[in-house]
């Protein structure tokens, strides 16, 4: 694929940034796009490696050499087709995925990877303001009905599938707009809105319809919906989250990251929050627990909120800096990350936990801990605090970010008579076909991070097409919508 010496003769170039000192006073996206000439030659840079490691490290199992090769060649509206044929949303993937593919990119061994996510997303936006991007719509409707609970990543690109198969979609999402984490929790300065928008349009010319403030089980009846349908697809989030059991948690200013993240997405949206429920970062010292992308998003958020100070804790160790190519490669490797939120200004520290919160009715600091992590007897690893490591800092705002551990276990879940997984996930397969996203209620299907547990944006589209085709075979008694 690409120049067969182009590995040799280019080097990686990734998309620049807006200077902090200007990003972190605005909202919008702030990465730079490079221009086709340079792209073309970042597709050059594709080897013909024989075996194409990227695509078992891409979830979703984008054709990436294919692509590549395309964009260096000049075909951009051919890499269109190839990069839609396995992607319904590569504008979401190219901006929010953490590219596990490049982790696997052959080049990866000498840390200097085709820039795959860039590839992807410069071929979508250029597709999008070219007009290459249109409906698709069934030449045949089946006369099945089927029902869509949750507008996420899963939910949608299981929609936009059965739709195009002929079905007739309804999507139903409890909040007022579409989109789920997408539109909620993902802030506006990794992925603007209007992406999410106009995909909705070109789904709703493709037959999918969408009803928000649909809170199925609370003012949408779950019977009504296993009555007047045919099938019923669960794709909601994993949404409970992780919570820290520690003295003084019911403290003022202790907050579910999420909530935070929601909230200023709301604002974006030009909606209004009751100043009784405000959560603001400004001019506080504002402490997030957890190292993950949630905190990042956290971080980022404060930082333009104008707190005062942001400090992120993780309770495991400092990665190293980089990983051994030789045992992890081209698996996604542990090694220290800096995300364009942390390095916008931020305090990182790592083995600390949380002893308690202080204050007089609202947080005021946290007291933490130095942790070790040592293996007992029999192997498992236990975690120690460490002999006169305790110290306080100051802390006005406590945004919790140490992920999720299942879905909601609510009306939904228990009217539909849904079967869980020992982790608290919807269990959606069966011994015969384990691939079938299918409930012990043979209607009932189930994709994303409600059945594998929270995950990755990429994880969900995956879920969502291959649960569309499971559901197509259920209706029709066979599908030809790809795997």
């Amino acid at each position: 694929m690409g120049k067969p010496t182009g590995f040799k003769e280019i080097s990686r170039r990734e998309r620049p940034y807006e200077p902090i000192s200007q990003r972190v006073h605005h909202w919008r996206e702030f990465v730079l796009p490079l221009p086709d000439q340079e792209l073309s030659r970042q597709g050059a840079r594709c080897m013909d490696c024989g075996i194409p490691f990227c695509h078992s490290g891409c979830p979703i199992n984008n054709i990436i050499p294919d692509w590549n090769d395309l964009v260096f060649r000049g075909g951009w509206r051919e890499a269109l087709d190839v990069l839609h044929s396995t992607n319904n949303f590569p504008e979401f993937t190219g901006r929010v995925c953490p590219a596990p593919c490049e982790a696997s990119c052959t080049l990866n061994i000498v840390d200097q990877p085709v820039t795959i996510k860039s590839i992807e997303c410069a071929i979508i936006d250029k597709a999008w303001e070219e007009g290459w991007v249109r409906p698709q719509i069934p030449k045949h409707r089946s006369g099945k009905r089927v029902a869509v609970v949750g507008s996420g990543p899963a939910g949608l690109a299981c929609a936009q599938q059965l739709a195009r198969a002929g079905h007739a979609v309804v999507v139903y999402e409890k909040r007022d707009r579409i989109g789920g984490l997408l539109r909620y929790g993902i802030p506006d300065f990794k992925m603007e809105k209007h992406l999410i928008d106009r995909r909705m349009a070109q789904m709703q010319a493709e037959g999918v319809e969408f009803r928000p403030n649909s809170h199925v089980g609370v003012n949408v009846p779950v019977r009504r919906l296993l009555e007047d349908y045919d099938a019923l697809v669960l794709t909601g989030g994993a949404e409970a989250p992780r919570d820290l059991p520690v003295p003084g948690r019911e403290l003022g200013g202790i907050h579910f990251a999420m909530n935070f993240l929601t909230q200023q997405n709301a604002r974006g949206a030009g909606q209004q929050v009751p100043e009784e429920q405000e959560i603001l970062a400004t001019g506080k010292h504002v402490v997030v627990i957890g190292g993950g992308d949630t905190g990042s998003d956290c971080v980022g958020t404060s930082i333009r909120q104008g707190a005062k100070s942001v400090t992120q804790l993780e309770i495991l160790p400092r990665p190293p800096e980089r990983e051994d190519k030789a045992l992890t490669w081209p698996n996604w490797p542990l090694k220290l990350r800096t995300s364009t939120s942390q390095e916008e200004g931020c305090e990182r520290d790592w083995s600390v936990s949380t002893r308690r919160a202080t204050g007089n009715g609202r947080i005021e600091a946290l007291e933490l801990v130095r942790v070790d992590w040592v293996k007992d007897g029999n192997g498992g690893w236990q975690l120690k605090e460490l002999d006169d490591s305790v110290f306080t800092i100051p802390a006005d705002l406590v945004l919790l970010a140490m992920g999720f551990v299942h879905p909601v276990h609510d009306a939904l879940l228990q009217e539909t008579g849904v079967e869980l997984d020992p982790r608290g996930n919807v269990k959606a397969d069966t011994e015969a076909d384990p691939g079938s996203y299918q409930t012990n209620i043979p209607n009932v299907f189930a994709a994303g991070d409600m059945r594998r547990g929270q995950s990755l944006v990429v994880w969900a589209i995956r879920e969502g097409r291959q649960c569309a085709r499971s559901v197509d075979q259920f209706l029709m008694g066979y599908s030809e919508l790809p795997r």
